[in-house]
């Protein structure tokens, strides 16, 4: 049997520090927690940068750090500082060292690296995942940053230096979970489909901001346990985080196979553990792993203006429409043929889902958020003030008196920088599991 205790989804995100003592108390075999996540966009990939504060960072991973060293077993995160470049993984070892020095004691740690050469990959045959856009050699190469997703092999040999601490770049979420069961001989297809369900701490539960679950793994399959107060395990909950980012409920595809659910059974122990077996992995004829990459799209400029006439906020997309009409107009006239794209979004009507919504109502103002892209900032920024005098003053008609609408910043032209793009949604395939990866040990 393999305990593998799951202090949040994330660090950054919060623990429960009571919870995870509790944790410790069982005796786990490995603390393990994910560092990232494509959620927030391609920014931080492609600035290989976190998108959590280093302090609140340091904070957190010093408490699990102090975790495993009470429970005597290693501490392992995958895809370190949100997007797991190797920026990221020296990053975090500096945090690490900061905290052992503060503590006063040492640790072996180990370094597993994904980033790649974005010329190398260029030239690597590729293949596209379903939606993938299509690319280019050259494409490849304006990437700022590519990293290829470990799995459970990479992870194993990281532990199996010895680490007290593995520090590893880009990972699947399930492959720092599932590494041990496996190495351990416990079931294959519950070692990864309790590690899929236990990726995001316990969002597989009631309370899903409690963070912190045990799963214990066997010959058999697992059980899946939360710890905080108010925190239970149903097969409900426990079922329904198959589909979580995961097109198929009952398949995942992971470097090396693919895990099959469609025959699991869930069964509640409790009112707070549930068991699951049944499940099934199919081991695959080659190793692939998956690539990401971000390039940078353009720059932007932004403006924010808010609309509290009701005639203007019935008529809001119609004024928007005009705007963007006259706008491109007039950077025509004033700045001739440059590429760059207007957007403007009504906020409190459909700005999240566009064309999408379907869902009417009654509104008191809404906001109106420009966004301009351009191939520099000076001319995002250029753009965006040619825009301004319409959203500040713009009437829907001509007969009508001049209107004012309200900018909540001055100025109102606010520049972002570079907007990022992601640029690889694909699979490479490799001859040894470690052959896209860089392992290193730290004393």
């Amino acid at each position: 049997m393999t305990k593998i205790l799951i202090p949040s989804g994330a660090l950054g995100l919060g623990y429960d520090a009571e919870a995870l003592a509790r944790g410790v108390a069982l005796k786990p075999d490995l603390i393990a927690i994910d560092g990232g996540s494509t959620d927030s966009g391609p920014s931080y990939l492609g600035r290989g940068v976190s998108k959590y504060a280093r302090e609140s960072t340091k904070s957190e991973w010093a408490g699990m750090m102090r975790a495993a060293h009470e429970a005597g077993c290693p501490l392992v995160i995958g895809t370190a500082g949100t997007c797991g470049t190797d920026s990221m993984v020296d990053w975090l070892l500096d945090i690490t060292r900061e905290v052992l020095a503060e503590d006063n004691r040492t640790a072996k740690i180990a370094t597993l690296k994904s980033s790649q050469d974005p010329s190398v990959i260029a030239q690597t045959q590729i293949s596209p995942l379903s939606g993938a856009p299509s690319v280019s050699a050259e494409t490849i190469k304006s990437c700022e940053n590519i990293v290829a997703l470990a799995g459970a092999e990479q992870i194993a040999a990281a532990l199996a230096t010895g680490a007290d601490i593995v520090i590893a770049g880009r990972t699947t979420d399930t492959a720092i979970i599932a590494a041990v069961p496996l190495r351990n001989g416990d079931h294959t297809g519950g070692a990864w489909h309790g590690a899929k369900i236990g990726e995001c701490g316990a969002l597989c539960a009631t309370n899903p901001q409690s963070g912190v679950i045990m799963i214990d793994f066997d010959a058999d399959g697992f059980t899946i346990t939360p710890l905080a107060d108010g925190a239970y395990a149903t097969p409900h909950t426990v079922s329904a985080h198959m589909l979580y980012e995961n097109s198929d409920p009952f398949i995942l595809y992971e470097p090396g196979g693919y895990l099959d659910v469609t025959a699991a059974t869930y069964v509640a122990l409790d009112d707070r553990s549930v068991r699951v077996t049944g499940s099934i992995w199919h081991q695959s004829d080659s190793y692939t792993v998956k690539l990401e990459g971000a390039r940078i799209a353009g720059f932007q400029t932004i403006s924010i203006v808010t609309i509290r006439d009701a005639h203007y906020v019935r008529n809001v997309q119609a004024w928007c429409d005009d705007i963007i009409a006259k706008h491109a107009a007039k950077v025509q006239d004033r700045i001739g043929d440059i590429d760059f794209t207007c957007e403007l979004r009504v906020i409190g009507q459909d700005s999240t889902l566009g064309a999408l919504e379907t869902r009417q109502s009654t509104l008191i103002e809404v906001g109106v958020m420009a966004i301009i892209t351009a191939d520099t900032q000076k001319n995002a920024n250029t753009i965006a003030k040619l825009l301004n005098p319409y959203l500040l003053h713009h009437p829907l008609t001509k007969g009508e008196e001049q209107p004012t609408f309200a900018f909540p910043f001055s100025p109102a032209e606010i520049d972002r920088g570079a907007a990022y793009a992601f640029t690889l949604h694909h699979t490479m395939t490799l001859d040894d599991p470690m052959q896209a990866f860089r392992l290193e040990v730290h004393t």
